[in-house]
């Protein structure tokens, strides 16, 4: 019974996580260039700033993690650090979709600091968050049920976002004559959502803390040898850095992409629907492949599906059949690499713990995060240079564009991502090990050495 309670209220906490997520990490860009409308001075400083901060604050993310490891409260080591992630990242998602009315310089200083500030107070929510899903439960199906079903509320808060933005901000700006007060008002309601949707996580989960035992406060060094010593740590950090890459790339050019290269910007919202029914369909059905078929089959399975989406998309004429059709094969993949990534990153927890003797399971979730900002950083870099360069970032409607300058957005939203998606496959293919036969001997050992209490 606790078991499904966890699996329900750790799962419903991601709705509004990823709602609030997909705000910076998709639609940022996209407030700066079409709704501010910077210059592509101005969008080369912001989209630099962007890239440097992601990066640099990424390498704190392991800090904060150690933070996480070593924190005890009667609430646990992971609920505090999730309630005041979320209260102050929210503060500082609404100021950085605000129009504050400053000059080039005021408006590059304080975006500087809202982004900074966003990038750490998120992080510490998201390193606490993602780290209490390996304390509820040892076993790998187990831990595959309760992430498939956080990433299938996930899903459903990112596909809520992306289907709905536009047309709900474009009627809000019409009905106030403001598009600004419009994406402001917007953004405050996801952020709201985004505490609302935590306290199911904060006030629905219990941690079995009783399943392992209780371990002295992790070093700096510490910190270091439970990162650079997981060998499986750090190649499911590359496998899952270059498909990020890859995908996040890909769903930032999204809505320039419809607007223009499709021509018709309303189409987008459609196509998200589709995308997002896909995606959720496939996690839906996941834990029945994972009945039948090996993490290895399956990832196989997914990057086929991906590689075979991202050649239709290239090819198609702007016609929604095929382009419609690409998306969903691009993103049934996308779904299923999505969580046997989360899945290969918890397992790596417990081959630390069997290497070093110390359960680093925040430090090791820090990773997470980590990736997901140089990710991002890497995607934004992408996205800002090639709207410059192409022209498109000067552009008002499709007709503006050339035709080298579309050529160069799919170079770089097709070619470039799926280029880094098998180059991650491959990482995985000949460096990971984990099979499930060798998780259950870790985990059979550690039981056996006393560092797990209990592996039901």
């Amino acid at each position: 019974m606790t078991n499904r309670r966890n699996k329900y209220f750790f799962g419903l906490g991601t709705i509004g996580r990823d709602m609030f997520y997909s705000m910076i990490s998709m639609y940022l860009i996209w407030f700066l260039t079409e709704i501010l409308d910077l210059s592509d001075q101005m969008l080369a400083w912001t989209g630099g700033i962007l890239t440097f901060m992601r990066i640099f604050d990424a390498l704190n993310d392991p800090i904060m993690g150690l933070i996480v490891d070593n924190t005890k409260s009667r609430w646990g080591k992971y609920k505090p650090w999730i309630l005041v992630g979320a209260l102050t990242s929210a503060v500082f998602m609404v100021l950085l979709f605000t129009d504050l009315g400053l000059s080039s310089v005021g408006y590059i200083v304080f975006f500087t600091i809202f982004y900074l500030s966003w990038d750490i107070t998120y992080g510490l929510n998201d390193i606490a968050y993602w780290s209490m899903m390996p304390a509820l439960s040892l076993d790998q199906k187990e831990r595959e049920k309760i992430g498939a079903f956080a990433r299938i509320c996930a899903n459903i808060g990112l596909f809520v976002v992306v289907v709905g933005i536009l047309p709900i901000t474009n009627a809000m700006g019409a009905a106030l004559d403001n598009m600004e007060q419009a994406w402001f008002l917007f953004a405050l309601v996801i952020a709201l959502l985004m505490v609302g949707f935590q306290l199911f996580t904060l006030f629905g989960v219990k941690e079995h803390r009783s399943k392992f035992k209780e371990e002295e406060k992790t070093t700096l060094k510490g910190m270091a040898k439970a990162i650079f010593k997981n060998d499986q740590l750090l190649f499911t950090t590359i496998s899952m850095a270059l498909f990020l890459i890859g995908y996040m790339t890909t769903t930032s050019f999204g809505t320039y992409y419809f607007k223009y290269a499709f021509g018709d910007e309303g189409m987008y919202s459609i196509f998200a629907a589709v995308l997002g029914v896909s995606q959720l369909s496939a996690l839906v059905v996941f834990p029945l492949f994972s009945k039948r078929f090996s993490r290895k089959q399956l990832y196989f399975f997914a990057t086929i599906l991906v590689l075979t989406g991202y050649a239709l998309f290239f090819f198609s004429p702007m016609n929604m059949l095929p382009i419609g059709i690409a998306g969903v094969l691009i993103f049934i993949g996308d779904a299923f690499i999505q969580l046997l990534m989360l899945m290969f990153l918890a397992d790596t927890i417990e081959y630390g713990q069997w290497k070093s003797g110390k359960r680093n399971q925040a430090v090791t979730l820090s990773i997470q995060p980590l990736i997901n900002k140089i990710g991002g950083a890497i995607a934004t870099g992408i996205v800002t240079v090639t709207l410059i360069i192409s022209g498109i970032n000067r552009a008002n409607s499709a007709a503006d564009v050339t035709s080298e300058g579309l050529l160069m957005m799919k170079l770089a939203m097709f070619v470039l991502p799926l280029i880094c998606i098998i180059a991650g496959y491959i990482v995985y293919r000949f460096k990971f090990k984990l099979d499930k036969a060798f998780y259950d001997k870790i985990v059979s050992e550690l039981a056996e050495r006393g560092d797990i209490k209990s592996v039901e």
